[in-house]
């Protein structure tokens, strides 16, 4: 289908008697990417699915004589040591599961219990402003090639006739799928935070088709080594990829041209970390490469993510800036005048977040994990790749499985953080801390976050921090993403012990908000989402397993029952 063009927005000031004065638009619709739609084009519109589409047996219904005994999501032990070395056995799947017939099947993943789950409260609050996602991408994988010995080939190559049951169907773009989970904490209400999770994954897709990304497992990529089968050390360099690189940099220098134009301040030096390109377009920054060269149409996952916060923050923004707050100038109108049918709530852009002007915002932590092979993530034999971007004091923690230990992702964007304080110390006059000892910044806990037009020009912006990390097979237990009201009341080593002790990752997510809004003294609305990776069955067996901090929840527990509490 053909993609309509956005619409262009004209620029007018208005003040806010509180705050910074800022710049606004009008109701012509504005395009933030005039130069990636200025090529006419025909492309496909990506989809986002809440299922993952795999292989199991054509008939459930009768067992099957030939097939293994025990259940298939129990599997033996020597399918899920953590990786030590190049695996060159096929796993012990491939050779019990001989001449069964599959057929591929959706399966939602927020019923998948044993994959996934998810778990929220209210709390105390008079509202839930926490929301979350997960589902499938529509984009190339970004997943590192990893050694022949570690493909799936070879195991089919020793055993021609095996099944495909252990095997995830390929996406639309012929890639492995790559799985997206997304937790969002709104604050002043719920209108960014549901903006986010309707729409972040859907700006990430686009913007991987308008760079026209290519997969990272492609066979016919030159020079990009880093994407070759040789093991280069983790975390060193991106992972360059195939795409547009040209009209990559006009969108992104317009990107940044419109963030100037349109707030200013902060701004008007602004330079994304991962953009190739600066925001004036003269200058561009070295792209990193292992052999020396110069990667024509490169581009990089990060650059991508980055992009697509940057550019719906935009959306956002200039959406609440071009909404009329003026309650004498409605004093004319007729009553519910915006609720009608054609309305000027129901008018394009204008009705995000809300047909009236919403000066809240909302954190936003995501986590991307493509695959090399076909086999899932939570496979126990093989490897994947986690990319995870952060904005706030949202959390994400990961759990060893060789040690047990957490291990977080994120770190909290406030004004006590020496980077960030360093950041805004310029244009934040007013860092002050609370009553509770807590710093802030003009009366927000966030230094990064969505929305928040109020304060845009002294630096709250939506610049994700953005970490890449190479998992081996088994090599972690699963991944946990939670909100500030779980964070805030248990440390990262008491969440990952209570999902241990869990026998699903749905329970796991339960048992970590129930345990938490049985503790906390604040009562914050409390959404943890729980992962399962390759050593999920191994969980417990990594240094002390769940006992480490077992004392501790039974005594926090027992003082949140104690009647006498609420007199301290």
């Amino acid at each position: 289908m053909i993609r309509a063009p956005t619409k262009r927005v004209t620029v007018r000031t208005w003040t806010l008697t509180n705050y910074y004065a800022f710049i606004a638009l009008s109701k012509r619709h504005h395009n933030t990417d005039s130069a990636g739609s200025a090529i006419a084009r025909t492309i496909k519109r990506p989809e986002f699915h809440d299922y993952f589409v795999t292989h199991l047996p054509s008939s459930s219904l009768h067992p099957d004589p030939r097939g293994p005994l025990n259940a298939y999501n129990k599997l033996p032990r020597s399918d899920s040591v953590p990786h030590t070395s190049a695996i060159s056995h096929p796993p012990t799947s491939f050779q019990a599961l001989v001449g069964r017939e599959t057929t591929v099947v959706r399966i939602p993943l927020r019923s998948a219990k044993h994959h996934f789950g998810v778990a929220t409260s209210r709390g105390t609050r008079a509202s839930n402003e926490d929301t979350h996602q997960a589902g499938v991408l529509d984009i190339p994988a970004f997943a590192k090639r990893p050694p022949a010995s570690l493909t799936i080939k070879r195991a089919v190559a020793a055993y021609p006739n095996a099944a495909r049951e252990s095997r995830g169907a390929d996406s639309a773009s012929g890639d492995p799928q790559v799985f997206y989970f997304g937790i969002f904490d709104g604050h002043g209400g719920t209108e960014c935070s549901t903006f986010l999770k309707d729409t972040l994954h859907e700006y990430i897709q686009d913007t991987a088709a308008e760079f026209e990304f290519q997969s990272s497992l492609s066979k016919d990529r030159e020079g990009h080594c880093l994407g070759q089968d040789s093991e280069f050390p983790r975390g060193s360099l991106p992972l360059i990829q195939g795409g547009n690189r040209k009209r990559m940099a006009e969108m992104e220098k317009n990107l940044v041209q419109n963030w100037r134009r349109l707030v200013g301040g902060y701004f008007k030096r602004f330079v994304p970390a991962h953009f190739s390109y600066l925001g004036n377009g003269a200058q561009e920054q070295e792209r990193p490469s292992c052999d020396g060269k110069d990667h024509a149409g490169g581009v990089t996952i990060e650059e991508i993510l980055e992009y697509a916060f940057l550019r719906a923050d935009l959306d956002f923004v200039s959406a609440q800036a071009a909404k009329e707050d003026d309650e004498l100038a409605k004093a004319h109108q007729p009553q519910f005048q915006d609720d009608i049918l054609y309305g000027p709530k129901h008018t394009g852009k204008l009705s995000i977040g809300g047909y009236r002007r919403f000066k809240g915002g909302s954190t936003a932590s995501v986590a991307l994990i493509s695959t090399p092979t076909p086999t899932p993530f939570w496979h126990p034999s093989t490897p994947s790749s986690l990319l995870v971007s952060h904005v706030g004091d949202t959390r994400m923690i990961l759990c060893s499985t060789e040690t047990g230990e957490a291990i977080p992702l994120t770190s909290n964007h406030h004004p006590s953080s020496p980077i960030e304080a360093n950041r805004l110390r310029r244009y934040a006059a007013t860092f002050v801390t609370d009553s509770f000892g807590e710093e802030r910044m003009s009366g927000l806990a966030n230094t990064r976050a969505f929305g928040d037009v109020q304060s845009k020009r002294i630096g709250v912006s939506a610049e994700p921090e953005i970490r890449r990390i190479e998992m081996g097979p088994a090599e972690y237990s699963f991944l946990a993403l939670m909100s500030d009201g779980i964070s805030g009341t248990l440390s990262d080593q008491e969440i990952v012990d209570i999902i241990k002790e869990a026998k699903t990752p749905d329970e796991g997510a339960r048992n970590v908000v129930n345990f938490a809004t049985e503790v906390t003294r604040e009562g914050d609305n409390a959404t943890c989402l729980v992962v399962r990776l390759g050593g999920w069955e191994r969980r417990l067996e990594g240094g002390l397993g769940s006992l480490g901090t077992k004392e501790s929840r039974e005594w926090r527990r027992q003082e949140a029952v104690d009647p006498r509490r609420s007199r301290r």
